[in-house]
């Protein structure tokens, strides 16, 4: 059984008992969350397409960490102007395991 489910602005297909990283959830460790943005449900052959979501569906899950991404640098140049930026940015994430996908 799976699910396509919208998280934070992007959608994942997403098992139970799977491990993954989404943008920063306002959620403290430990906590359990629920996403009802369910837009597609397989449930053992048996595919639910919502319009545009699957009512009554649900993914439960539990927030296992909050973490930061790897380091990405923007760099900049104009050659022979003498113009050069560097900046850097680190994108915070939520490391979060699905518990159940409920019908």
């Amino acid at each position: 059984m799976y699910a396509i489910v919208e998280i934070a602005g992007q959608q994942f297909k997403v098992e139970e008992g799977q491990e993954l990283f989404v943008h920063q959830l306002d959620a403290k460790e430990g906590d359990s969350v629920s996403f009802d943005k369910v837009l597609l449900v397989d449930n053992g052959g048996t595919v639910t397409v919502g319009k545009p979501t699957v009512k009554s569906a649900a993914i439960n899950a539990s927030v296992i960490e909050h973490l930061k991404g790897d380091k990405v640098i923007v760099f900049k140049k104009k050659r022979r102007k003498g113009y050069k930026k560097k900046n850097g940015h680190r994108q915070s994430f939520t490391k979060i395991k699905v518990e159940g996908i409920a019908l």
